[in-house]
């Protein structure tokens, strides 16, 4: 794909006894999109740490200039200030989720990560040292430029994942239903009704260029994100993927039909902002 990759990549690293399993999948993709890597590291440097990563490095076949950026502070403002300061593209952490009624939480952590960060988070469910192949992805559709932008970076990822099926999905709710029915003939707003939309979706997919990956367009029909959710469940997706463009230096939100996903984590996370 044309799409410009990632330059720069940074991993959030923690030793916990999932360090080396993170950096395994942060290796994993900074090698789809032939980008630099960095570690950040939230705690002091002594001989120990400086050990520890030059221990992972080998092992895992990191490239051998990865660099690693120490902060002070929590966790979650220290990864926030390094990924600021090295100017990172992409950042990936682990999801730190927790489980409770048959669903996956973000931790406190990963939480403010896809709140807060201004660049594009990509957060793990269950890293493995040889990381799985993303077989199923599923991307959410918002209509505009960014959109379409992290749709061709997507595909780009999916084929070198050789991803069997990419979901792009619309939620419908039944306000988009009643709004499209109150609507003029002569009204050129965005009310669509379900035929409509399921044309638009279509002609989202088509513009972003020919692509071998399978897709599969669906409208998903619900009034909350957790039809969506349910869906991405369903499915058995290896990662979720949600356009989210910043506009200004505040804390950029979710759009109200996808905000679901600054809570619950149904499977890998991709943020591309």
């Amino acid at each position: 794909m044309s799409e410009t990759p990632y330059r720069s990549i940074a991993v959030a690293a923690a030793f916990s006894p999932r360090f080396h399993q993170v950096l395994a999948e942060a290796n994993r993709i900074r090698t789809r999109f032939g980008s630099a890597l960095s570690m950040i590291y939230v705690g002091q440097r002594d001989a120990a740490t400086t050990r520890k990563f030059a221990e992972a490095i080998e092992k895992l076949k990191l490239p051998a200039d990865s660099v690693v950026h120490y902060e002070e502070g929590d966790a979650a403002s220290g990864i926030l200030a390094a990924a600021h300061k090295l100017q990172v593209e992409l950042l990936i952490a682990g999801a730190l989720e927790k489980e409770a009624i048959h669903r996956q939480f973000l931790g406190d952590v990963a939480r403010r990560l896809v709140r807060e960060a201004t660049c594009s988070v990509m957060l793990f469910t269950h890293p493995e040292l040889e990381p799985k192949p993303l077989r199923h992805i599923v991307f959410i559709v918002e209509y505009s430029e960014h959109a379409q932008g992290a749709l061709r970076r997507t595909l780009r990822l999916a084929e070198g994942e050789h991803c069997e099926r990419l979901y792009v999905i619309r939620s419908y709710t039944s306000f988009d239903k009643a709004r499209a029915a109150r609507r003029s003939k002569t009204s050129k707003g965005q009310a669509r009704t379900l035929e409509e939309e399921e044309i638009a979706l279509r002609e989202f997919i088509l513009a972003a260029g020919a692509t071998e990956v399978p897709i599969d367009a669906r409208c998903i029909r619900g009034n909350t994100g957790f039809a969506t959710s349910n869906f991405v469940q369903a499915v058995e997706a290896d990662l979720l993927v949600v356009p989210l463009e910043t506009k200004s230096e505040s804390t950029p939100r979710l759009p109200g039909r996808i905000s679901w996903v600054t809570d619950v984590i149904p499977c890998n996370l991709w943020i591309v902002r």
